[in-house]
């Protein structure tokens, strides 16, 4: 036999050794998938900035109102309740911000200024579960009553916002 003859008789035997063979028979199994969402919930806001107050002319009958926000996202169907701190310089149940030795009282609201308190626990705000995971904005509206005697300085004060889920 002559070189080529060999060479073609060694590379279809080489195929014919690679080929697959026909299966006759097979079985199956399921193969159990899955994975579980917990409960979740993130909150950030934004400030509640009441800009300049004047006591002697504008604030002195005229209380000094600003809005914020309060943004929760949080797991479809989770989500009850938001709670408000009492702020950094609270005096009994009474928020103020503190400017030096001073104070300037305000208070946080629900519905709109002077309405309803926003404060924890039963004076906090209920809320509807999340119909998606989309983040959800309430609003905080805030008040400076008329009439305060302070003194000129900058006031602040940091309130704790807490989703419960």
């Amino acid at each position: 036999m002559n070189r080529s003859a060999r060479v073609a008789l060694m590379i279809g035997g080489l195929a014919l050794g690679l080929a697959t063979p026909a299966l006759a028979q097979t079985a199956t199994a399921n193969l159990a998938v899955s994975a579980s969402v917990s409960n979740n919930c993130s909150i950030t806001t934004s400030a509640v900035a009441f800009g300049a107050y004047d006591p002697v002319v504008t604030n002195a009958t005229t209380p000094l109102d600003s809005n914020g926000a309060v943004i929760v996202t949080c797991t479809k169907g989770a989500g009850t309740r938001i709670d408000l701190g009492l702020g950094s310089n609270a005096s009994g149940s009474t928020r103020r911000m503190a400017g030096g030795a001073e104070f300037l009282t305000y208070e946080i609201y629900t519905d709109s200024p002077g309405g309803t308190v926003w404060g924890s626990g039963a004076t906090g705000r209920s809320i509807t579960a999340a119909p998606s995971k989309a983040p959800r904005s309430f609003t905080v509206y805030g008040r400076v009553p008329a009439g305060q005697d302070v003194s000129a300085t900058t006031y602040n004060d940091t309130v704790v916002a807490t989703i419960n889920f």
